[in-house]
Protein backbone atom coordinates (compact mmCIF):
# COMPACT_ATOMS: atom_id res chain seq x y z
CA UNK A 1 0.00 0.00 0.00
CA UNK A 2 1.54 3.25 -0.83
CA UNK A 3 2.03 6.59 1.97
CA UNK A 4 -1.48 7.75 1.02
CA UNK A 5 -3.49 5.19 1.52
CA UNK A 6 -1.30 4.46 4.62
CA UNK A 7 -2.16 7.79 5.61
CA UNK A 8 -5.64 7.62 4.99
CA UNK A 9 -5.76 4.44 7.02
CA UNK A 10 -4.32 5.86 10.21
CA UNK A 11 -5.82 9.66 10.51
CA UNK A 12 -3.93 10.35 13.85
CA UNK A 13 -0.68 10.32 11.60
CA UNK A 14 -2.05 11.87 8.85
CA UNK A 15 -2.79 14.77 11.35
CA UNK A 16 0.71 15.01 12.35
CA UNK A 17 2.45 14.77 8.97
CA UNK A 18 0.38 18.00 7.71
CA UNK A 19 0.82 19.86 11.21
CA UNK A 20 4.94 18.99 10.42
CA UNK A 21 4.65 19.98 6.71
CA UNK A 22 2.75 23.28 7.78
CA UNK A 23 4.34 24.68 10.68
CA UNK A 24 7.67 22.88 11.28
CA UNK A 25 10.14 25.78 11.41
CA UNK A 26 13.67 24.15 11.10
CA UNK A 27 16.30 25.67 14.06
CA UNK A 28 18.90 26.39 12.02
CA UNK A 29 18.42 26.50 8.21
CA UNK A 30 21.51 25.53 6.45
CA UNK A 31 22.03 27.53 3.28
CA UNK A 32 23.86 24.67 1.04
CA UNK A 33 24.18 26.87 -1.90
CA UNK A 34 26.82 29.12 -0.64
CA UNK A 35 28.97 26.19 1.15
CA UNK A 36 32.23 25.77 -0.69
CA UNK A 37 32.34 22.52 -3.23
CA UNK A 38 33.88 20.44 -0.62
CA UNK A 39 31.08 21.02 2.00
CA UNK A 40 28.49 20.11 -1.07
CA UNK A 41 30.24 17.37 -1.57
CA UNK A 42 30.01 15.79 1.82
CA UNK A 43 26.53 16.80 1.77
CA UNK A 44 25.65 14.93 -1.07
CA UNK A 45 27.62 11.80 -0.11
CA UNK A 46 25.37 12.02 3.39
CA UNK A 47 21.94 11.92 1.61
CA UNK A 48 23.46 9.15 -0.26
CA UNK A 49 24.31 7.33 2.77
CA UNK A 50 21.92 7.82 5.07
CA UNK A 51 18.65 9.42 4.26
CA UNK A 52 17.17 9.15 7.75
CA UNK A 53 20.12 11.12 9.52
CA UNK A 54 20.67 13.76 6.71
CA UNK A 55 17.49 15.73 7.75
CA UNK A 56 18.49 15.91 11.25
CA UNK A 57 22.30 16.73 10.92
CA UNK A 58 20.70 19.76 8.47
CA UNK A 59 18.80 21.38 11.38
CA UNK A 60 22.20 20.55 13.79
CA UNK A 61 23.74 23.43 15.40
CA UNK A 62 26.34 25.60 13.33
CA UNK A 63 28.63 25.06 15.85
CA UNK A 64 28.32 20.96 15.54
CA UNK A 65 26.70 20.76 12.05
CA UNK A 66 29.88 19.50 10.49
CA UNK A 67 31.57 18.10 12.85
CA UNK A 68 29.29 15.32 13.16
CA UNK A 69 28.19 15.50 9.40
CA UNK A 70 32.26 14.53 8.99
CA UNK A 71 32.50 12.37 11.93
CA UNK A 72 29.59 10.36 10.35
CA UNK A 73 30.99 10.18 6.91
CA UNK A 74 34.17 8.58 8.50
CA UNK A 75 32.74 6.28 10.50
CA UNK A 76 30.62 4.80 7.44
CA UNK A 77 33.55 4.69 5.22
CA UNK A 78 35.08 2.32 7.89
CA UNK A 79 31.69 0.52 7.68
CA UNK A 80 31.43 0.07 3.99
CA UNK A 81 34.96 -1.68 4.12
CA UNK A 82 33.91 -3.75 7.07
CA UNK A 83 30.76 -4.69 5.57
CA UNK A 84 32.04 -5.61 1.91
CA UNK A 85 32.42 -9.13 1.45
CA UNK A 86 34.01 -8.87 -1.02
CA UNK A 87 37.53 -7.42 0.11
CA UNK A 88 39.53 -10.35 1.68
CA UNK A 89 40.38 -10.22 5.31
CA UNK A 90 44.28 -9.97 3.85
CA UNK A 91 43.25 -6.72 2.98
CA UNK A 92 40.35 -5.34 4.98
CA UNK A 93 42.22 -5.48 8.48
CA UNK A 94 45.20 -3.74 8.22
CA UNK A 95 42.97 -0.93 7.04
CA UNK A 96 40.60 -1.09 9.79
CA UNK A 97 43.49 -1.03 12.08
CA UNK A 98 44.98 2.11 10.37
CA UNK A 99 42.33 3.64 9.10
CA UNK A 100 42.40 6.67 11.68
CA UNK A 101 45.91 7.33 10.44
CA UNK A 102 44.93 7.82 6.76
CA UNK A 103 43.19 11.23 8.68
CA UNK A 104 46.79 12.27 9.04
CA UNK A 105 46.96 12.55 5.05
CA UNK A 106 46.92 15.11 2.54
CA UNK A 107 44.76 12.63 0.36
CA UNK A 108 43.30 9.26 0.39
CA UNK A 109 40.75 7.38 -1.64
CA UNK A 110 39.64 3.68 -1.88
CA UNK A 111 37.96 2.12 -4.69
CA UNK A 112 38.56 -1.41 -3.98
CA UNK A 113 34.94 -2.27 -2.54
CA UNK A 114 32.82 -4.75 -5.04
CA UNK A 115 30.58 -3.17 -7.51
CA UNK A 116 27.55 -4.02 -5.94
CA UNK A 117 28.91 -2.00 -2.12
CA UNK A 118 26.17 0.99 -2.05
CA UNK A 119 28.50 3.04 -0.32
CA UNK A 120 31.20 2.65 -2.19
CA UNK A 121 31.30 6.41 -3.42
CA UNK A 122 32.25 7.61 0.25
CA UNK A 123 35.44 5.79 -0.24
CA UNK A 124 36.06 6.82 -3.68
CA UNK A 125 35.57 10.47 -3.22
CA UNK A 126 37.09 10.44 0.52
CA UNK A 127 39.17 13.80 -0.57
CA UNK A 128 36.51 15.63 -0.17
CA UNK A 129 35.48 14.71 3.20
CA UNK A 130 39.22 14.61 4.37
CA UNK A 131 39.67 18.00 3.13
CA UNK A 132 36.60 19.00 5.33
CA UNK A 133 37.93 17.32 8.20
CA UNK A 134 41.30 19.07 8.08
CA UNK A 135 39.09 22.30 8.67
CA UNK A 136 37.39 21.31 11.89
CA UNK A 137 38.47 22.44 15.19
CA UNK A 138 41.47 21.00 16.59
CA UNK A 139 39.57 19.14 19.78
CA UNK A 140 36.74 17.98 17.15
CA UNK A 141 39.39 16.23 14.98
CA UNK A 142 41.37 14.46 17.93
CA UNK A 143 38.16 13.41 18.95
CA UNK A 144 36.58 11.73 15.72
CA UNK A 145 39.94 10.44 14.99
CA UNK A 146 40.45 8.49 18.55
CA UNK A 147 37.15 7.01 17.62
CA UNK A 148 37.48 5.85 14.10
CA UNK A 149 40.48 4.20 15.58
CA UNK A 150 38.57 2.32 18.50
CA UNK A 151 35.91 1.76 15.81
CA UNK A 152 38.36 0.49 13.55
CA UNK A 153 40.32 -1.54 15.70
CA UNK A 154 37.35 -3.27 16.67
CA UNK A 155 36.05 -4.22 13.53
CA UNK A 156 39.68 -6.12 12.69
CA UNK A 157 39.25 -7.84 16.01
CA UNK A 158 35.56 -9.54 14.84
CA UNK A 159 37.32 -9.96 10.83
CA UNK A 160 40.08 -11.75 12.72
CA UNK A 161 38.13 -13.81 15.17
CA UNK A 162 37.95 -17.36 13.45
CA UNK A 163 35.05 -18.62 15.91
CA UNK A 164 33.00 -15.77 15.13
CA UNK A 165 33.10 -15.76 11.37
CA UNK A 166 32.18 -19.59 11.53
CA UNK A 167 30.33 -19.85 14.53
CA UNK A 168 28.97 -16.13 14.82
CA UNK A 169 28.70 -14.96 18.20
CA UNK A 170 27.57 -16.99 20.98
CA UNK A 171 27.19 -15.02 24.43
CA UNK A 172 24.97 -12.24 25.28
CA UNK A 173 28.39 -10.28 26.60
CA UNK A 174 29.88 -10.74 23.27
CA UNK A 175 26.60 -9.32 21.57
CA UNK A 176 27.19 -6.41 23.38
CA UNK A 177 30.65 -6.32 23.11
CA UNK A 178 29.91 -6.42 19.31
CA UNK A 179 27.12 -3.69 19.63
CA UNK A 180 29.86 -1.59 21.80
CA UNK A 181 32.06 -1.81 18.71
CA UNK A 182 30.08 -1.20 16.03
CA UNK A 183 27.56 1.30 17.74
CA UNK A 184 27.95 2.52 21.23
CA UNK A 185 31.38 4.07 19.97
CA UNK A 186 29.67 6.36 17.87
CA UNK A 187 27.23 7.66 21.10
CA UNK A 188 30.59 8.01 23.02
CA UNK A 189 32.39 10.21 19.69
CA UNK A 190 29.10 12.52 19.53
CA UNK A 191 29.15 12.77 23.60
CA UNK A 192 32.43 13.71 23.54
CA UNK A 193 32.19 16.43 20.73
CA UNK A 194 28.65 17.40 22.68
CA UNK A 195 30.70 17.97 25.47
CA UNK A 196 33.57 19.82 24.07
CA UNK A 197 31.05 22.39 22.92
CA UNK A 198 29.26 22.47 26.25
CA UNK A 199 25.58 21.10 24.52
CA UNK A 200 25.57 18.41 27.34
CA UNK A 201 25.26 18.48 31.14
CA UNK A 202 29.24 17.22 32.08
CA UNK A 203 27.66 14.67 34.39
CA UNK A 204 27.08 12.31 31.53
CA UNK A 205 30.93 12.21 31.98
CA UNK A 206 29.97 9.83 35.54
CA UNK A 207 27.74 7.59 33.81
CA UNK A 208 29.26 6.11 30.64
CA UNK A 209 26.45 3.47 30.77
CA UNK A 210 23.99 6.19 29.62
CA UNK A 211 26.05 6.60 26.85
CA UNK A 212 26.61 3.06 26.32
CA UNK A 213 23.14 2.33 25.93
CA UNK A 214 22.10 4.68 23.42
CA UNK A 215 24.24 2.98 20.71
CA UNK A 216 23.34 -0.59 21.87
CA UNK A 217 19.46 0.21 21.86
CA UNK A 218 19.82 1.29 18.11
CA UNK A 219 21.97 -1.39 17.09
CA UNK A 220 20.16 -4.44 18.57
CA UNK A 221 16.69 -2.86 17.16
CA UNK A 222 18.12 -3.24 13.88
CA UNK A 223 19.73 -6.89 14.41
CA UNK A 224 16.45 -8.21 15.72
CA UNK A 225 14.94 -6.62 12.53
CA UNK A 226 16.98 -7.59 10.37
CA UNK A 227 16.90 -11.61 10.78
CA UNK A 228 15.59 -12.54 7.08
CA UNK A 229 17.86 -9.86 4.79
CA UNK A 230 20.99 -10.97 6.89
CA UNK A 231 19.94 -14.84 7.00
CA UNK A 232 19.84 -14.38 2.92
CA UNK A 233 23.40 -12.14 3.24
CA UNK A 234 24.97 -15.93 5.64
CA UNK A 235 25.39 -13.71 8.38
CA UNK A 236 23.98 -14.47 11.53
CA UNK A 237 24.33 -11.83 14.57
CA UNK A 238 21.57 -13.27 17.09
CA UNK A 239 23.41 -14.85 20.08
CA UNK A 240 23.23 -18.56 19.68
CA UNK A 241 23.27 -18.66 23.66
CA UNK A 242 19.52 -16.77 23.08
CA UNK A 243 18.35 -18.85 19.58
CA UNK A 244 19.66 -21.88 19.82
CA UNK A 245 17.79 -23.07 22.91
CA UNK A 246 14.40 -22.27 20.57
CA UNK A 247 15.62 -24.69 17.48
CA UNK A 248 15.09 -27.92 17.25
CA UNK A 249 18.43 -29.06 14.85
CA UNK A 250 20.57 -26.16 16.31
CA UNK A 251 19.62 -23.90 13.15
CA UNK A 252 19.05 -20.54 13.09
CA UNK A 253 17.18 -21.13 10.08
CA UNK A 254 14.33 -23.23 11.05
CA UNK A 255 12.24 -19.68 12.55
CA UNK A 256 11.69 -19.49 8.50
CA UNK A 257 9.33 -22.84 8.71
CA UNK A 258 5.75 -22.29 8.86
CA UNK A 259 6.06 -25.25 11.89
CA UNK A 260 8.53 -23.46 14.28
CA UNK A 261 6.79 -20.04 14.25
CA UNK A 262 5.91 -20.52 17.91
CA UNK A 263 9.45 -21.03 18.71
CA UNK A 264 10.53 -18.40 16.81
CA UNK A 265 8.34 -15.64 18.60
CA UNK A 266 9.00 -16.89 21.83
CA UNK A 267 13.41 -15.64 20.41
CA UNK A 268 12.16 -13.00 19.51
CA UNK A 269 10.29 -11.83 22.52
CA UNK A 270 13.85 -12.88 24.62
CA UNK A 271 15.91 -10.61 22.09
CA UNK A 272 13.29 -7.63 22.17
CA UNK A 273 13.22 -7.95 25.91
CA UNK A 274 17.46 -7.48 26.00
CA UNK A 275 17.13 -4.69 23.93
CA UNK A 276 14.57 -2.42 26.27
CA UNK A 277 16.82 -3.04 29.41
CA UNK A 278 18.52 0.06 27.53
CA UNK A 279 15.68 1.98 27.47
CA UNK A 280 15.59 3.37 30.74
CA UNK A 281 19.36 4.55 30.43
CA UNK A 282 18.12 6.28 26.87
CA UNK A 283 16.32 8.19 28.29
CA UNK A 284 18.11 9.69 31.13
CA UNK A 285 20.83 9.94 28.71
CA UNK A 286 18.37 12.86 27.56
CA UNK A 287 17.54 14.76 30.18
CA UNK A 288 21.46 15.78 30.00
CA UNK A 289 21.45 17.38 26.68
CA UNK A 290 21.12 21.20 26.34
CA UNK A 291 20.82 22.24 22.74
CA UNK A 292 17.38 21.88 21.18
CA UNK A 293 18.93 20.72 17.65
CA UNK A 294 21.56 17.88 19.74
CA UNK A 295 18.56 17.12 21.65
CA UNK A 296 16.37 16.09 18.55
CA UNK A 297 19.37 14.60 17.16
CA UNK A 298 19.66 12.55 19.90
CA UNK A 299 16.16 11.86 20.12
CA UNK A 300 14.99 11.02 17.31
CA UNK A 301 16.64 7.65 16.51
CA UNK A 302 15.87 6.71 19.77
CA UNK A 303 11.59 7.07 19.34
CA UNK A 304 12.12 5.09 16.07
CA UNK A 305 13.94 2.65 17.61
CA UNK A 306 11.28 1.75 20.42
CA UNK A 307 8.59 2.05 17.47
CA UNK A 308 10.58 -0.69 15.68
CA UNK A 309 10.50 -2.82 18.66
CA UNK A 310 6.93 -2.99 19.01
CA UNK A 311 6.55 -3.28 15.62
CA UNK A 312 8.60 -6.17 14.91
CA UNK A 313 7.60 -7.92 18.52
CA UNK A 314 6.10 -11.21 18.51
CA UNK A 315 5.57 -10.35 14.68
CA UNK A 316 6.06 -13.89 12.38
CA UNK A 317 5.99 -11.40 9.20
CA UNK A 318 9.09 -10.18 10.01
CA UNK A 319 10.57 -13.60 9.76
CA UNK A 320 9.74 -13.29 5.94
CA UNK A 321 10.44 -10.45 5.25
CA UNK A 322 12.24 -7.28 6.06
CA UNK A 323 9.36 -4.82 7.97
CA UNK A 324 9.82 -1.67 8.78
CA UNK A 325 7.51 1.35 9.97
CA UNK A 326 5.30 3.45 8.19
CA UNK A 327 6.83 6.40 6.66
CA UNK A 328 3.44 8.57 8.44
CA UNK A 329 4.20 6.80 11.65
CA UNK A 330 8.11 8.16 11.32
CA UNK A 331 7.06 11.33 10.68
CA UNK A 332 4.54 11.91 13.28
CA UNK A 333 7.34 10.87 15.97
CA UNK A 334 9.62 13.08 14.12
CA UNK A 335 6.90 15.75 15.37
CA UNK A 336 6.17 14.61 18.24
CA UNK A 337 9.64 14.36 20.19
CA UNK A 338 10.60 17.34 20.57
CA UNK A 339 10.85 17.35 24.37
CA UNK A 340 12.02 15.48 27.41
CA UNK A 341 8.27 14.67 28.35
CA UNK A 342 7.16 13.80 25.06
CA UNK A 343 9.84 11.48 24.29
CA UNK A 344 8.80 9.72 27.50
CA UNK A 345 5.44 9.55 26.45
CA UNK A 346 6.31 8.09 23.50
CA UNK A 347 8.46 4.97 24.90
CA UNK A 348 5.75 4.72 27.78
CA UNK A 349 3.14 4.50 24.80
CA UNK A 350 4.98 1.67 23.30
CA UNK A 351 6.67 -0.02 25.41
CA UNK A 352 2.74 -0.84 26.75
CA UNK A 353 1.79 -1.93 23.75
CA UNK A 354 4.66 -4.68 23.62
CA UNK A 355 3.78 -5.54 27.60
CA UNK A 356 0.19 -6.06 26.17
CA UNK A 357 1.10 -8.28 23.73
CA UNK A 358 2.76 -10.30 25.37
CA UNK A 359 0.95 -13.48 26.57
CA UNK A 360 1.40 -15.50 29.96
CA UNK A 361 2.46 -18.86 27.78
CA UNK A 362 5.80 -16.82 26.53
CA UNK A 363 8.71 -18.40 28.63
CA UNK A 364 9.40 -14.19 28.84
CA UNK A 365 6.60 -13.42 30.39
CA UNK A 366 8.03 -12.00 33.59
CA UNK A 367 11.06 -10.63 32.03
CA UNK A 368 8.95 -8.88 29.66
CA UNK A 369 6.46 -7.64 32.67
CA UNK A 370 9.80 -6.27 35.21
CA UNK A 371 11.43 -4.13 31.97
CA UNK A 372 8.20 -2.86 31.45
CA UNK A 373 8.05 -1.69 34.55
CA UNK A 374 11.14 -0.39 34.65
CA UNK A 375 10.74 1.81 32.17
CA UNK A 376 7.38 3.23 33.90
CA UNK A 377 10.05 3.98 36.68
CA UNK A 378 12.21 5.57 34.93
CA UNK A 379 9.50 8.33 33.55
CA UNK A 380 8.51 8.29 37.38
CA UNK A 381 11.61 9.76 38.56
CA UNK A 382 12.07 12.19 35.55
CA UNK A 383 8.73 13.53 35.72
CA UNK A 384 7.07 12.28 39.37
CA UNK A 385 3.63 12.59 39.42
CA UNK A 386 3.38 14.21 42.49
CA UNK A 387 5.97 16.15 44.31
CA UNK A 388 5.61 17.28 48.29
CA UNK A 389 5.97 21.62 48.46
CA UNK A 390 5.37 23.51 51.17
CA UNK A 391 3.80 20.61 53.42
CA UNK A 392 1.24 19.59 50.32
CA UNK A 393 1.29 17.33 47.69
CA UNK A 394 1.47 19.07 44.14
CA UNK A 395 0.96 17.82 40.84
CA UNK A 396 3.29 18.19 38.52
CA UNK A 397 0.64 17.29 35.19
CA UNK A 398 1.96 20.01 32.42
CA UNK A 399 5.37 20.68 34.18
CA UNK A 400 8.47 20.86 32.29
CA UNK A 401 11.68 19.12 32.92
CA UNK A 402 13.27 21.85 33.80
CA UNK A 403 10.48 23.31 35.95
CA UNK A 404 10.45 20.09 38.10
CA UNK A 405 13.82 20.06 38.45
CA UNK A 406 13.73 23.56 40.00
CA UNK A 407 11.01 22.51 42.52
CA UNK A 408 13.19 19.40 43.17
CA UNK A 409 15.84 21.40 44.31
CA UNK A 410 14.58 23.69 45.98
CA UNK A 411 12.98 20.68 48.52
CA UNK A 412 9.88 19.71 49.89
CA UNK A 413 9.49 22.76 52.12
CA UNK A 414 9.90 25.33 49.54
CA UNK A 415 7.11 27.14 48.19
CA UNK A 416 5.95 26.18 44.80
CA UNK A 417 6.82 28.61 42.39
CA UNK A 418 4.25 27.40 39.97
CA UNK A 419 1.07 28.16 42.21
CA UNK A 420 0.46 31.59 42.58
CA UNK A 421 1.22 33.70 46.55
CA UNK A 422 -1.94 34.94 47.93
CA UNK A 423 -0.26 38.69 47.49
CA UNK A 424 0.01 37.71 43.72
CA UNK A 425 -3.47 36.50 43.27
CA UNK A 426 -4.53 40.26 45.13
CA UNK A 427 -3.12 42.30 42.62
CA UNK A 428 -4.33 39.81 40.25
CA UNK A 429 -7.37 40.17 41.03
CA UNK A 430 -7.02 44.21 41.34
CA UNK A 431 -5.65 44.03 37.85
CA UNK A 432 -8.84 42.47 36.33
CA UNK A 433 -11.10 44.79 38.58
CA UNK A 434 -9.71 47.77 37.48
CA UNK A 435 -9.31 46.63 33.50
CA UNK A 436 -12.86 45.71 34.11
CA UNK A 437 -13.81 48.95 35.34
CA UNK A 438 -12.08 51.31 32.84
CA UNK A 439 -13.35 49.14 30.09
CA UNK A 440 -16.73 49.56 31.25
CA UNK A 441 -16.49 52.85 31.64
CA UNK A 442 -14.88 54.02 28.38
CA UNK A 443 -17.98 51.88 26.37
CA UNK A 444 -20.29 54.06 28.74
CA UNK A 445 -19.16 57.23 28.02
CA UNK A 446 -18.85 56.30 24.08
CA UNK A 447 -22.64 55.06 24.38
CA UNK A 448 -24.04 58.37 26.11
CA UNK A 449 -21.87 60.50 23.95
CA UNK A 450 -24.03 58.50 20.68
CA UNK A 451 -27.21 59.42 22.07
CA UNK A 452 -28.17 56.86 24.72
CA UNK A 453 -30.95 57.39 27.33
CA UNK A 454 -29.42 55.70 30.49
CA UNK A 455 -32.21 57.63 31.97
CA UNK A 456 -34.56 55.48 30.45
CA UNK A 457 -33.03 52.77 31.20
CA UNK A 458 -32.39 53.26 34.94
CA UNK A 459 -36.53 54.16 34.90
CA UNK A 460 -37.38 50.48 33.40
CA UNK A 461 -35.01 48.91 35.92
CA UNK A 462 -36.09 50.63 38.74
CA UNK A 463 -39.62 49.71 37.90
CA UNK A 464 -39.20 46.09 37.51
CA UNK A 465 -37.46 45.87 40.79
CA UNK A 466 -40.45 47.44 42.52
Amino acid sequence: MNTVGQLLLHPHELKDVIQYKLYHERLHPWDLENEPEDVQECYKLLKMTSRSFVRVIEDLNPELRKAIMIFYLVLRALDTIEDDMTIPNEVKVPILNEFYTYLDRDEYHFDGNGPNEKDRLVLVEFNYILREYKKLKKPYQALIQSNCQKMGEGMAKYCEDKQFNSEGIKTLAQYDEYCYYVAAIVGVGLTEIMLEADFINPAIKEHPELVDSMGKFLQKTNIIRDYREDLEDGRVFWPSDIWAKYTKNNDISEFTKPDMIQNALYCNSELVCDALRHAPDCLLYLTCVKDQSLFDFCAIPQVMAIATLELIFRNPEMFKRNVKIRKGTAVSLIYRARSVRSVCEIFLEYAQRIHERVTSDDPNYLAIEIAYGKIQQTVESIFPSQLPVEGKVVSTAGMSYQQIQTLKKRGPNAKNQEQPSKSELVNLYAAFGLSFLLIFGSLTLAAWMMGARFDLVWGDISKMII
